[in-house]
């Protein structure tokens, strides 16, 4: 086996576990850990184009979120808090 095979297995595994926990809402994920499901998606879109290789955005959420992105959001998203979004501001004093 690989390196590349053994990234991909874990890659696919952090996509199931997200998938698991989707009472984790993005705001909190970039508020903990600097990233979100959002950043996966564009990561691997650059990812594609450093290949050669073209990925659309949305088909790149979709394969992130298990679903296309206005279906995730809609069953899942809730209103970021005033407090999320106090600590997501906190966090980028530069923005």
């Amino acid at each position: 086996m690989s390196t590349t095979d053994i990234e991909a297995a874990v890659f696919r595994r952090l996509l199931e576990h997200l998938d698991s926990r989707k009472d984790a809402q993005n705001i909190d994920l970039m508020n903990l850990a600097g990233f979100c499901r959002n950043c996966l998606s564009k990561w691997y879109v650059a990812a594609a184009e450093e290949q050669g290789a073209e990925v659309d955005l949305e088909a790149a959420r979709e394969m992130v979120y298990g679903m296309p992105y206005s279906e995730w959001k809609e069953k899942y998203q809730t209103e970021a808090t005033a407090e999320q979004l106090a600590a997501f501001a906190a966090a980028r004093p530069d923005k």
